[in-house]
């Protein structure tokens, strides 16, 4: 990445991912992949399914590990790193909101309950920031979580992650399963987190109108190689590669 990879927060250095198949054969599913990404930036990787994006984004809080290559966080190997811990400074949101049983409440609670600490109340600092930064409203604050509207579930798992106060947002298709008027309010609130609290956003989308509005820098992924990567709106203005220009115009292949 064309970027100053000393002012990175997070930087991947050919990293790749062999795995066996059914019929025994050893399967490369990334190939030595490169990228850094700085604090208070967006960094959308799109491709074809089954070109390794959500295999990418699971590396980075250590849901997999790579065959090969490592995994830098502030400079540190992330494998030195308890997953525990990792994982309070590398959040991730899923394409399909999980809900627990209870209330919105119980929900947001959830990463102090595992840790073991003390549960915030409804009046805590802790609470109402990751709230305020999800737009949750504080009206759902004691409805069951399982009741809420998708783009509401989607906003409270997006607090539930942001509550540990990560430096490291993974996004994994978080917009997909929503209506193109609440997947771009969801999407300015990505913008604006990103921006307001100096966040490195990795996105994984199919929606490649998406990533050329928020995207400040975008990938290709494709075969499990970065074919081609560059300033998000310019990139897929003027791609560069065949098999970028094959895929902006089929947009039938753009599944997740």
């Amino acid at each position: 990445m064309g970027e100053d990879v000393q002012k990175a927060a997070l930087r991947l250095d050919k990293v790749g991912i062999v795995r066996q198949g059914r019929d025994g054969e050893t399967v490369e599913i990334l190939r030595e992949v490169s990228l850094s990404a700085r604090s208070g930036e967006i960094t959308a990787i799109v491709g074809p399914s089954g070109g390794g994006k959500s295999s990418l984004i699971r590396l980075i809080n250590r849901l997999d590990d790579p065959t090969t290559g490592k995994i830098l966080l502030d400079g540190e190997d992330i494998q030195r790193l308890d997953p525990l811990m990792l994982r309070r400074r590398v959040a991730m949101v899923l394409q399909k909101p999980f809900m627990f049983d209870g209330t919105v409440l119980a929900n947001l609670q959830r990463p102090f309950l595992y840790r073991q600490e003390p549960l915030p109340g409804t009046g805590s600092e802790e609470l109402r920031h990751a709230m305020e930064l999800a737009r949750v409203s504080s009206d759902l604050i004691e409805r069951d979580a399982r009741t809420l509207s998708l783009g509401e579930q989607q906003r409270v798992s997006l607090a539930r992650a942001l509550i540990t106060r990560p430096q490291v947002l993974l996004l994994d298709e978080p917009t997909s399963a929503l209506d193109r008027p609440t997947a771009d309010r969801l999407a300015a609130t990505f913008h604006d987190i990103c921006r307001s609290q100096q966040i490195t956003v990795i996105l994984v989308t199919h929606d490649l109108r998406l990533a050329g509005r928020i995207a400040d820098y975008l990938i290709y992924l494709e075969g499990g190689r970065i074919l081609e990567e560059g300033r998000g709106e310019e990139m897929l203005a003027r791609p560069q590669t065949a098999e970028l220009r094959r895929f902006l115009a089929e947009p039938d292949e753009k599944e997740s």
